[in-house]
């Protein structure tokens, strides 16, 4: 059964976007064969699970709970009360936009979100501006731009107070550090626009913040804005209602329409990688091995060649020592969730991750959570259990935005992201940072 990944007119869009083109007209208007999707609740008959869901190609952003939420289309809720599941619908996947004059420019979409584009642009000219705060690097390609299709450079930041051995692409560091990555999953537009303003924030706070100074004087605060560049292009391609692309846009394993191609960036590390995650038109793909894809290869790297191994054996706890913390944003559930999420059994430093966890989590008000208790199902391949489950950093997955409500989804409304969602995370975000000295030891 084919996912419910993309909406309006969305072959066409996908397409369109994927080679490069900007959609025309008829892909937002919607139409009696393909209407908007929505999000609805689900009540699960017994024997249903919903790993059998995910198995069947429906496309299940959040599963919190005894009520899990799918992202469906009519024809595809009546398929599931054929099958017994109660479904209530609880929003709608696209709210009303406030256009904007960058939108109209193309430097935004959906009344304020950044285009990759705009990203790296941003990234420029913060470098450019603060030369003394930022070192930028491109760190790998996109899809793509490895086939000579156009594409991206993966980009990465060091924020610091730059002195002699800063933001060297290497271990031996004295600051601690600080990784923020968001849009690994091209849809969940807050995430990448968290990570626009946290840059903001700590480059223009420098010397007039006393907490934010003290952070760049002694921690190396690193941000990936968009992990997956090509994935957003397609997001953004339709700016007033974006397309549901999620995955990458590896279309070399054929057989799938247009806005199915891809690969679960998130699935894709060589860490408990699962080959039976999904086929390669299902929004779970983990690609055809471990590492296939470069934005994959572009972030691992980074981390690698950053962070130490502290960590034996999977089985082993990580150093009492070591120093770093990792953060991924995906949306949405307002979770916290702490390795592992490939299993329920506890990873060794489990108390430890769950402690830091929840001083984050009073911060933006996420309960903590761990195995498939979060999202209810499990992730193998997800790249915090691959920096964790290798090199012993404490990772972690925010799920941002509620179930339900306005300001819920993969498309929340700007004015929603600017007065609740970047708020509440703010804080977070801090205090990740400053516990990135002493992890596992006394927390900040």
């Amino acid at each position: 059964m084919r996912r419910v990944a993309v909406s309006l007119a969305a072959l066409a869009t996908v397409a369109v976007a994927v080679a490069g083109l900007a959609p025309g007209p008829s892909a937002a208007t919607p139409s009696a064969d393909n209407p908007k999707p929505s999000y609805y609740s689900l009540k699960l008959p017994a024997g249903l699970t919903v790993a059998d869901l995910i198995r069947d190609g429906y496309d299940i952003s959040h599963g919190h709970g005894s009520r899990p939420t799918v992202v469906a289309t009519p024809a595809e809720v009546d398929r599931l009360r054929d099958r017994g599941v109660v479904v209530g619908k609880t929003g709608n996947v696209y709210q009303p936009v406030l256009h904007s004059a960058s939108d109209a420019a193309g430097t935004t979409y959906y009344g304020g979100y950044h285009t990759t584009a705009a990203h790296e642009q941003h990234n420029a000219a913060v470098t450019a501006a603060h030369p003394d705060l930022v070192k930028l690097y491109d760190i790998g390609d996109s899809w793509k731009k490895t086939k000579g299709q156009g594409g991206h450079d993966i980009q990465a930041l060091c924020i610091t107070k730059r002195t002699s051995g800063d933001c060297a692409l290497d271990s031996t560091g004295k600051k601690p550090k600080f990784v923020l990555l968001t849009q690994i999953h091209a849809r969940e537009i807050a995430t990448g626009e968290i990570a626009y303003q946290w840059i903001d924030l700590l480059v223009t706070s420098y010397g007039t913040d006393p907490e934010i100074t003290s952070l760049l004087e002694t921690r190396e605060l690193w941000v990936i804005p968009i992990a997956n560049p090509d994935g957003v292009d397609v997001v953004a391609a339709n700016p007033t209602e974006p397309v549901m692309q999620r995955k990458n846009v590896n279309n070399s394993t054929g057989g799938c329409p247009a806005g199915d191609a891809g690969v679960d960036l998130n699935r894709n590390s060589n860490f408990q990688w699962d080959v039976q995650q999904g086929g390669p038109c299902d929004e779970t793909y983990p690609g055809t091995k471990a590492v296939s894809e470069p934005e994959t290869i572009a972030v691992q790297g980074l981390l690698e060649k950053i962070f130490p191994d502290t960590k034996g054996e999977v089985g082993e706890p990580a150093a009492a020592d070591t120093t770093g913390v990792f953060l991924t944003l995906h949306s949405f559930g307002n979770d916290i969730l702490a390795p592992y999420s490939y299993t329920n059994t506890p990873a060794p430093d489990r108390a430890a991750l769950v402690a830091l966890g929840k001083k984050m989590g009073a911060l933006n008000g996420f309960p903590v959570t761990t195995g498939d208790a979060g999202v209810g199902y499990f992730a193998p391949g997800a790249t915090d259990d691959w920096l964790y489950g290798t090199r012993g950093v404490p990772s972690y997955t925010f799920e941002i935005g509620p179930d339900s409500g306005s300001c819920a989804g993969f498309f929340p409304s700007y004015t929603c992201f600017t007065n609740t969602l970047w708020p509440a995370q703010k804080p977070a975000l801090l205090y990740a940072a400053r516990a990135a000295a002493t992890p596992y030891g006394k927390l900040p």
